[in-house]
């Protein structure tokens, strides 16, 4: 039997039920078509449920138990840094002087705003050794996007017209999409047997033709690139930027700066590395850092700070940047979560985010070398935030990757990443961040060697798991084929 309030709201509706009362109204009534042009107004009512107040809190409430999350469990998802946020970032973000913040008010009016923007740029540069920083990008891809838009602007006003992007097969899958967005061609190379680029095949793409290389670094395998300055040399050499994928700053946070080691531009994912959790579509918040050879052609505006009249400082939206690619979002950017990562740093200080970074990497480590006793690791090398197993072991028994992630839930975690990078077969990647505790770490291990013991003795209550979710098991051939999201009462 359904329970009453996992029905659908229109199921729950009833004709004449409401939520609110509202008084008559004693104002003139003044005819629609006086204020929206007739064409624009409804012919008929729309359809909405009619249920009361506690039905419909009890309906939300009850959707949101079903929900995973991080603040309900442990949610290992590879190269998403799924860490806890903690709960002060959410009450100062919503201080009135924010919320309250009209994107149009004149720049006197918004001082506190604009202040913390221009001081989380000064920490972001600080950070990541970059020049200078913009806070439009939407997130990770956006920024992207974004830099690439940028290193176009940068060689055209050399009087250079290359035509490609390289990058390494174990890519972010935005990575290549964002490259043919901005006009280039994608070059992809092959790792090296360890994992990591390898000089040589990117030594044989390495021309006039090439305009950037993209990196993310730590790998997605979460391999430090041993040999970045060596790369660094090779693609400057060629006249072209090296661009640094910043999805995984959390393992360098306070032990090293993208800018020292030869990067000219880095997008920061301030949603995940500084707190707010993108699970759940967003949003995000993706700040991009720069070399002063990038500086000229940020997005218009730049958040500045500069002295007025009495030289007290004061801050500022500075339009007036002739070589800027232009505006790639509407006003300052998502700025709700640009504080939480302001409170997030000014927290830590630089002591704590190198803790951060460190603690996050102990809890890789930690469980790589569990789950490695019951699972294949593909790569040896000293991983760092996060690793790759793959379940090739497991696929023998004709258990799949995605039959593990399945189970997984199961006991009331959330799948790693599964099937990515693409260069590992039946890939399971794994990222506990630094805010697991031991308990949550061995509870995980426990999980997964159970699975593994199934994979020997009980297979088919892997093959169809899940037994304890909301949602059974879908068919997602069927549901790619023929998607139905649309309800029809």
């Amino acid at each position: 039997m359904t329970e009453l309030y996992d029905k659908l709201i229109f199921e729950l509706s009833s004709p004449g039920a409401e939520g609110i009362s509202l008084p008559e109204i004693d104002v003139p009534d003044i005819p629609s078509t006086d204020v929206i042009p007739a064409g624009l107004l409804r012919q008929n009512e729309a359809d909405l449920p009619s249920v009361s107040e506690p039905e419909v809190i009890r309906h939300f409430v009850t959707l949101s138990l079903k929900n995973h999350h991080i603040d309900k469990g442990f949610y290992p998802l590879g190269s998403c840094t799924m860490k806890y946020n903690p709960k002060i970032n959410e009450k100062l973000a919503r201080l009135s002087g924010f919320t309250n913040a009209h994107p149009q008010h004149p720049d006197q009016y918004v001082q506190g705003t604009l202040e913390v923007l221009y001081e989380l740029g000064e920490m972001l540069k600080e950070i990541s050794g970059m020049d200078a920083v913009t806070m439009q990008p939407a997130a990770g891809a956006h920024g992207e996007f974004t830099a690439l838009l940028m290193i176009r602007a940068y060689h055209e006003h050399n009087k250079r017209k290359p035509t490609k992007i390289v990058l390494p097969d174990s890519a972010h899958g935005t990575n290549p999409a964002s490259v043919v967005m901005a006009g280039y061609q994608v070059i992809q190379i092959p790792s090296n047997s360890e994992g990591r680029v390898d000089l040589e095949k990117l030594r044989e793409v390495c021309n006039d033709d090439m305009a950037g290389f993209m990196l993310t670094n730590p790998n997605t395998l979460g391999l430090y690139e041993t040999e970045i300055k060596e790369i660094a040399n090779l693609v400057h050499g060629c006249g072209a930027l090296l661009y640094m994928d910043g999805a995984n700053l959390n393992a360098l946070l306070g032990i090293a700066r993208p800018g020292d080691i030869g990067f000219d531009v880095v997008h920061f994912n301030t949603h995940k590395t500084f707190s707010t959790p993108h699970g759940g579509g967003g949003p995000g918040a993706g700040a991009l850092g720069v070399k002063s050879i990038l500086e000229p052609f940020l997005p218009a505006p730049v958040v500045v700070k500069k002295a007025d009249h009495k030289g007290r400082d004061i801050y500022a939206l500075d339009y007036k940047r002739p070589l800027s690619i232009g505006p790639v979002h509407g006003f300052y950017g998502n700025v709700a979560n640009l504080i939480r990562a302001y409170i997030y740093i000014r927290h830590h200080g630089g002591p704590g985010l190198r803790e951060v970074s460190e603690t996050a990497i102990i809890n890789a480590v930690y469980l790589r070398e569990k789950l490695r006793t019951r699972y294949d690791l593909p790569h040896i090398g000293c991983t760092m935030h996060e690793f790759v197993l793959s379940g090739n072991r497991q696929k023998v028994l004709g258990i799949r990757t995605a039959d593990i992630a399945k189970r997984i839930l199961d006991f009331g975690v959330h799948s790693p990443t599964v099937y990515f990078p693409l260069i590992v077969p039946e890939a399971i990647m794994i990222e506990p961040t630094e805010t697991e505790s031991k308990a949550s770490l061995d509870n995980f291990v426990q999980i997964m060697f159970q699975i593994a013991d199934e994979a020997e003795r009980n297979p088919d209550i892997i093959k169809s798991a899940p037994h304890n979710t909301p949602v059974a098991r879908l068919d997602e051939a069927l549901a790619a084929r023929e998607p139905d999201v649309c309800f029809r009462g």
